[in-house]
């Protein structure tokens, strides 16, 4: 009789896996962050490089980014493992789809949120973010860009058997997205005009919180239905 690995043993060569495919196609990788980068440097160019213009939309300015940036590589969340039919031995594995979906979008974050976040700092001298702003940015950033991975396994889901579904996971995952944006920029401008930003960050947290419960079986049944069409 075969003995089938257990759960964690395979969560974990999972992520070995998934991480190792990301590092062998960088490119994947430096797409979001050099998007997000390339476009926060000509913003000063094309707008204007006065702080006094820049300041006040730095927050707004940068979460957009963000958000674009991380839908930029949404669309090859569960793709390559449909094409290749590991999508469909995972399901039949036995396991639970709930955690393997859990484990997509930790690497997803991995290598498209965290780096954004990390970047931030950056970018917001570079967009004369005012130095109360910083603190709050990337707190938000760090909650926010989690739940930007999350939700979108959804959309990621529902359309990995779509031959050009990017389209339409962006109409799907957009409306989703509006929360995270309006309280992560909220964070960012109130600190920075000297009101409270805790309230922002609690709904950031709940929000995550939500979509760390919920998002993967969302996701995990949308998988189940891609694969029995």
């Amino acid at each position: 009789m075969i003995q089938l690995p257990g759960l964690g043993t395979l969560l974990m060569a999972s992520v070995k896996r998934d991480l190792l495919l990301a590092f062998r196609n960088r490119g994947d990788i430096a797409n979001p962050a050099i998007f997000f980068l390339s476009v926060l440097v000509f913003v000063p160019l094309g707008i204007s490089p006065e702080a006094a213009v820049l300041a006040p939309i730095a927050p707004g300015m940068i979460w957009i980014l963000a958000l674009l940036a991380t839908l930029l590589s949404l669309d090859r969340l569960f793709k390559g493992d449909f094409e290749d039919g590991s999508l469909e031995q995972m399901a039949i594995s036995g396991q639970p789809l709930y955690w393997l979906v859990m484990v997509k979008a930790l690497v997803h974050w991995l290598i498209t949120g965290l780096p954004l976040t990390l970047l931030a700092p950056l970018l917001g001298v570079m967009m004369a973010l005012p130095d109360a702003g910083f603190g709050p940015l990337i707190a938000s950033l760090l909650l926010g860009s989690g739940s930007l991975s999350l939700v979108g396994s959804i959309g990621a889901a529902l359309t990995v058997a779509l031959r050009r579904g990017g389209l339409l996971l962006s109409l799907i995952i957009m409306p989703l997205y509006v929360p995270v944006l309006i309280f992560g920029t909220g964070a960012v401008r109130n600190a920075i005009e000297g009101f409270a930003f805790s309230g922002q960050l609690a709904v950031l947290g709940a929000y995550f919180t939500g979509a760390l419960l919920l998002a993967p079986l969302a996701a995990a049944g949308a998988l189940r239905i891609g694969l029995n069409q």
